[in-house]
């Protein structure tokens, strides 16, 4: 009987132990499952959080935000109204002074930000004769209504930039590869000015710029330089980018919602027609104002919290 009962607890014990052994593998299992916070950058360093730390060489990050300016092609002025951002990181090279830009590490290099075009699709502005709040009244209806059309610039390929020739206000600062998406119910989800194939390239500098006739030429600013943590971080407020000597190509893929794409082509005229393109160089101009901020990764990495 004692014999009996010494089995009857050893099998309880060895019961016991197997359950313990397996909820400590569950809770193991369930440890290294769970996904670890992801730690982002905080302080002066907290735009940083999209810079392509993880790709080997990048060394320095950049955060840009265009707050005004504008873009000009063909007979179309589209102001910037709502804040644009351009955002990875760069591979510099202390021993040649290249440098090659790295695109953020989410792929939103550049913000997909759409612009209204003031006028819409046929470019109906309120008189001047009609003054405030008339004038906006009116223009809100237009733009908001069935010919309302806005405009957002994506690129298309990497960006290039040179820190050095913007802070010495001479040659290409930042060029940028791009296409203009123009959207609105009639012309449909694949109306483009500009593509992989045939990109709308704006070289921006900080210097004069020497665009063919009939353009004249302009000039952008470096702005003021602000150091901080330690000269690890560069603050440039007040900075404007110009360039007004690119060249757009016409649209293309406008209405191809509209019968299956039948008359795409009738209707890129029509747009092109109305809108000046395609539009030769000394006929187009980009401007961006607003903050650049550049970081050391060493130093985003250790403000990450």
């Amino acid at each position: 009987m004692s014999k009996m009962g010494i089995i009857h607890v050893r099998g309880g014990a060895g019961r016991m132990a197997s359950l313990v052994v397996g909820l400590a593998a569950c809770v193991a299992m369930f440890t290294f499952a769970a996904p670890a916070l992801a730690l982002k950058p905080t302080g002066d360093f907290v735009n940083f959080g999209d810079c392509p730390q993880s790709v080997p060489g990048v060394n320095l990050c950049v955060y840009a935000l265009s707050s005004s300016g504008l873009f000009a092609i063909g007979s179309t002025l589209v102001p910037l109204t709502k804040p644009t951002t351009l955002q990875g990181g760069i591979i510099a090279n202390e021993e040649t002074g290249a440098e090659t830009f790295v695109e953020a590490a989410d792929g939103n290099t550049l913000s997909k930000t759409p612009q209204t075009v003031p006028g819409g699709l046929l470019k109906i502005v309120a008189p001047e004769f009609f003054g405030e709040p008339l004038s906006k009244i009116f223009n809100e209806f237009i733009n908001k209504g069935i010919t309302g059309v806005t405009a957002t610039t994506e690129l298309v390929a990497t960006p290039s930039i040179s820190r050095t020739k913007l802070l010495e206000a001479s040659g290409t600062a930042l060029t940028l590869p791009t296409r203009v998406h123009l959207e609105n119910s009639f012309l449909g989800p694949k109306c483009y000015i500009g593509s992989k194939a045939k990109p709308v390239t704006v070289e921006f500098t900080t210097g004069t710029t020497s665009p063919p006739a009939p353009n004249k030429p302009i000039t952008g600013s470096v702005g003021e330089l602000e150091f901080k943590d330690e000269f690890t971080l560069i603050i440039i407020k007040k900075n404007s980018l110009v360039n007004n000597s690119f060249a757009a190509p016409g649209a293309e893929g406008c209405g191809s919602q509209i019968l299956f794409g039948l008359f795409t082509g009738l209707i890129d005229s029509a747009v092109n027609s109305q809108l000046g393109l395609p539009s030769a160089a000394g006929h187009n101009t980009a401007i961006l104002n607003g903050t650049l901020e550049n970081a050391t990764t060493e130093a985003v990495k250790a403000s990450e919290k």
